[in-house]
């Protein structure tokens, strides 16, 4: 499981999207969740209409989108979910408490892979660093559908949420996905992957990267693969997690990394054990 922002169509796009697709080819994850995506409305969305498809085309992905932004003309902006194996269901569902012109969007698909239907949800919050009410707001609906889609049901692999958040582990909004903050007297728990498998802080936003050293903010971890799980028989649990799209090649114009964002994959039980 992998998540990345891919930041638009910001930077030089096409050197861009050829490294991403490198790394994405040598990454070959399961499943791929994307924000910041653009898509042209099209009938067949294909390479030049959409960036999904143009990350993806060839590499053995069915793909779902969730528009959260509508710019006029056909132009879209949201979520993308990439998958290598079927997805049986999608939909998608605008976040509350989103400022004109930030409008975001949670993505769900659910995945038939061989081990049984995995459901899952990707997303990408309010941005700004004061917008910590609504980061709260958003990820309280978040939870209240995962939960309303995927009651408890071990006939099913437990769900798996990633994206942008725009939020580190020690904010409100993170504490209470991973059961160390309750609100209004409900707590949930998720498995944050980074803590199970990471190694070091694990940024994703970091001045080191040229592109995010543009926002003259800290370095950051707000991209995360989050799980509801484990459950009984151990699946759902994070293995092994790491930074992923986070290597970087000589350009003409300077240091080209593949986005703003460094990415995060994580390989996720799927199959029952005893212990």
């Amino acid at each position: 499981m992998a998540t990345l922002n891919i930041w638009n169509k910001s930077g030089p796009w096409p050197a861009r999207a050829a490294l991403i697709r490198k790394q994405l080819a040598a990454l070959a994850p399961d499943v791929l969740g994307l924000q910041e995506v653009l898509r042209l409305d099209e009938p067949a969305p294909d390479a030049e209409s959409c960036q999904a498809v143009e990350l993806c085309e060839g590499l053995g992905f069915e793909l779902a989108f969730a528009p959260a932004m509508h710019y006029g003309a056909g132009l879209s902006f949201g979520n993308a979910l990439a998958s290598r194996h079927p997805i049986i269901e999608e939909a998608h569902f605008a976040l509350p408490g989103a400022d004109p012109g930030e409008a975001r969007v949670l993505l769900y698909a659910l995945v038939g892979t061989p081990h049984g239907l995995l459901p899952v949800f990707v997303t990408h919050l309010n941005w700004k660093l004061h917008h910590g009410s609504v980061r709260l707001l958003q990820v309280r609906f978040i939870v209240d559908k995962i939960f309303e889609l995927c009651p408890v049901d071990e006939s099913r692999l437990p769900p798996v949420l990633m994206g942008d958040f725009n939020a580190g582990p020690e904010s409100d909004e993170i504490r209470y996905l991973s059961g160390h903050a309750t609100v209004e007297g409900k707590s949930v728990y998720f498995a944050d992957a980074w803590l199970h498998g990471g190694d070091g802080p694990g940024y994703t936003f970091d001045r080191k990267n040229r592109f995010a050293a543009l926002a003259h903010e800290p370095p950051r971890r707000i991209d995360y693969v989050f799980v509801r799980g484990p459950d009984r028989g151990f699946r759902g649990e994070p293995l092994e997690t790491r930074l992923a799209f986070a290597e970087s090649e000589p350009h003409p114009e300077g240091e080209l990394w593949p986005s703003d964002h460094f990415g995060v994959v994580t390989e996720i039980a799927a199959t029952r054990r005893e212990q």
